[in-house]
């Protein structure tokens, strides 16, 4: 079996309940194995077996049912702006109309007649015209027999329509109480309707913002430069690998691309939220969509545009928001059984109001009543909206949210596992102390910028910071891979190296030097020395700086009930002293990577895990780690395999992270709530349950607004999120 993954654009969806309907139609195709639609996002996750199934198929199928579907998504937004602006101009004219229809209503002309026809034919015009929509996707999904709230919302206004036109044309049909006109009834839950989409649509775009600033960052043209030295304007898009790019100041950067002649300062700010432009020269690597703000530089291409880390990131965000929660998924199968169970609610309102009470206006009104309010737009709605506005606000703070089901999951984490090199320290090795012979001290730095080795780095950026020149010329330089760096400085022999290294040149220790290295050795850091002429002269300690925000982490996921824990494969002093700094009491050392991943697996029996690192031996922790989060500096296997990217790399955004899903699940239930009490409470008042007891009965008109207005208020709360301090 050949199965393949197709993601694609869906225009033309108006509710939770389309996207509904696409999954439950296509789902009947041979050889489709599952589909996920989003409403929220417009997109649709398929996966087909393509022996039975091709993509052309599945794509006619979604166009039968009356949705387009666009190849990119830039043809995605225009056509989603397309719709939002002709949804707009049709709730303009309603509303005008129902203006006017007001007008007739309290100023009524003299002849009774001729404002019954005026108000019959504006009633018209915005039922069949502005309603249009509403029975054309009634229609495909009474056929496809997917009963969503356009069927409501289509018998609901018709009923009231279609009685008031035979009171007005055939007046003689009806006793004389019964002569009453609902055309304003009609045409104001037609247009508080379109007014509740036009909110969604805007408030689905508001919260997109992120994901199409980002997609604005990338340039849409690059300057090639050719073989012959001269410049050409090409599309960005068109770049190749290896291809050489003039980027002049104030230009964005085209592509992922190295640095090969020419610096600047690039300001990096939209994707790691890095206030300060950072200096990048020679053989530096520059990022698509960051942007030069000073100096002019020649980059080659490492990546084509569809490759980027920025058209990673926008994929990434784009496909996080298409996907369900649990939750998510159950607030869906509740909406799709609503409408029939409220049809056979509305029926059975008619009946017992028509038969045992024996009042048939009150029959008419109370089932329409019915069908109007228990729309479950607000239902369909609670989820995918707080997750798009979730995604949205994790992105603005450097939180790439990958995977949003984890969003459930957070709030039962015990353990926190972290790695530690790279992860909770710097993985920057640096000089900690120092024991040494002040004259030699500049010699030994000399001599270790021969070397691109990190310790090497570390003894001249230590040496630097005395204002030491390290500009000593040396002969017979070799580097012995694992063991050190020897040379000769005016016929004298310098090592630098291990101890062993040291002792196999038979070099002479004084117990000064090795007191220091056993204590340095003991407090867990890593430790080199150094001689002169086959006499030690300096032993330095080396640590693996703690990143900043650490320990405020550690202490605050404590705080939290969550147990911290160290898991890594350097050795167990080292691990130990670390995890001491930091405040963490369980520390795994000397780990491989399987073991890494069987000790998780070992965790998880007890209760749910969270791992966080970066490396690519951390990558099947983290993929088995109930959630798994990983930071942008980290290898593309591993960020392939996290739930969740850290873009700017602070741990800090890991406690974001814990808070944002926490208050993510109280605006989803908190919506979840307030859906189901509109329903709960309308219903039963439109059906007149009340009415022998309080005298209170819900017109059609009121019962419009109210269904409106429970959109709009979970649509409003969802958007709390964004302005939310996490």
């Amino acid at each position: 079996m050949s199965k393949e993954k197709i993601n694609l654009n869906i225009s033309g969806m108006t509710c939770v309940n389309c996207s509904n309907g696409i999954e439950k139609v296509v789902g009947k195709l041979k050889g489709l194995e599952s589909s996920k639609v989003s409403f929220a996002s417009n997109e649709g996750e398929f996966y087909i077996n393509t022996e039975f199934l091709d993509k052309q198929s599945l794509i006619n199928k979604i166009k039968k049912l009356g949705y387009g579907v666009e190849e990119n998504l830039e043809a995605l937004e225009k056509s989603k702006l397309k719709a939002y602006n002709e949804l707009k101009r049709v709730f303009i004219l309603s509303a005008s109309i129902a203006v006017i229809m007001f007008y007739f209503m309290f100023f009524p002309l003299e002849n009774v007649q001729v404002n019954q026809y005026m108000m019959f034919f504006l009633a018209t015009v915005v039922q069949f015209y502005a309603g249009a929509r509403f029975y054309n996707l009634a229609f495909k999904a009474l056929k496809n027999k997917n009963y969503d709230m356009n069927v409501l919302v289509a018998l609901g206004t018709s009923a009231a329509y279609f009685y008031s036109v035979f009171v007005v044309l055939f007046p003689s049909l009806f006793p004389e109480h019964l002569r009453f006109i609902y055309f304003d009834g009609a045409v104001v839950i037609i247009t508080f309707i379109l007014l509740g989409r036009l909110l969604e649509e805007r408030s689905k775009a508001k919260a997109t913002d992120f994901l199409k600033k980002l997609m604005d960052l990338a340039p849409l043209n690059a300057t090639l430069i050719c073989e012959d030295g001269s410049y050409k304007t090409i599309l960005a898009t068109q770049l190749k690998v290896g291809d050489k790019v003039l980027i002049k100041s104030g230009e964005k950067i085209s592509t992922d691309a190295i640095i090969k002649k020419g610096s600047a300062d690039i300001d990096t700010s939209m994707l790691t939220g890095e206030s300060m432009p950072i200096y990048k020269t020679i053989g530096d690597e520059v990022i698509a969509g960051t942007l030069n703000t000073s100096g002019v530089i020649e980059v080659e291409v490492l990546k084509e545009s569809k490759d980027t880390t920025l058209s990673k990131i926008v994929e990434l965000l784009s496909t996080a928001q298409s996907k369900k929660l649990p939750i998510s998924r159950f607030a869906d199968k509740v909406a799709n059984i609503f409408v029939p169970t409220v049809i056979v609610i509305s029926i059975v309102t008619f009946l017992i109001w028509f038969f045992i009470i024996g009042d048939t206006m009150d029959a008419i009104l109370a089932s329409i009543s019915v069908l109007i309010i228990s729309c479950p737009c607000a239902l369909g709605l609670a989820t995918p909206i707080a997750i798009v506005s979730s995604v949205g606000k994790g992105a603005r703070e450097g939180i790439l949210i990958k995977n949003p089901e984890i969003l459930e999951l957070i709030k039962d984490i015990k353990y926190a596992v972290f790695d530690k090199t790279g992860t909770l320290t710097t993985g920057i090795i640096s000089v900690k102390d120092a024991l040494y012979e002040e004259s030699f001290l500049d010699i030994l730095a000399s001599l270790e910028t021969q070397s691109e080795h990190p310790i090497s780095k570390a003894v001249v950026n230590f040496a630097k910071a005395k204002n030491l020149a390290c500009d000593k010329i040396f002969t017979d330089i070799q580097i012995i891979a694992g063991q050190g760096i020897s040379a000769n400085f005016e016929d004298k022999k310098v090592l630098i190296g291990n101890l062993d290294f040291l002792e196999k040149n038979e070099v002479l220790l004084e117990n000064k030097y090795l007191e220091f290295y056993n204590k340095s050795l003991e407090e867990g850091s890593g430790v080199i020395l150094a001689s002169f002429d086959k006499k030690c002269v300096a032993v330095f300690a080396l640590a693996d700086t703690i990143k900043e925000g650490a320990k405020e982490l550690i202490a605050n996921l404590k705080a939290k009930d969550i147990t911290p824990i160290l898991l890594t494969g350097d050795n167990k002093t080292t691990a130990n002293s670390v995890a001491q700094k930091l405040g963490i009491e369980k520390v795994y050392a000397q780990v491989l990577p399987d073991e890494k991943y069987k000790v998780i697996m070992e965790l998880q029996k007890e209760a749910k895990v969270m791992f966080v690192g970066d490396g690519i031996n951390d990558s099947p922790s983290i993929k088995q780690a109930d959630i798994g989060i990983t930071l942008n500096s980290g290898s593309d296997i591993t960020k392939d395999a996290g739930d969740i990217i850290l873009i700017n790399n602070e741990l800090s955004a890991v406690l974001k992270s814990i808070n944002l899903s926490i208050e993510s699940m109280k605006i989803i239930k908190q919506n979840l709530f307030w859906a189901f009490i509109y329903n709960a409470a309308g219903i039963p008042l439109a059906a007149g349950l009340f009415y022998p007891i309080l005298g209170v009965m819900l017109s059609p008109m009121y019962a419009g607004i109210a269904m409106s207005f429970s959109s709009v208020t979970v649509v409003l709360n969802s958007l709390r999120l964004k302005f939310k301090k996490i």
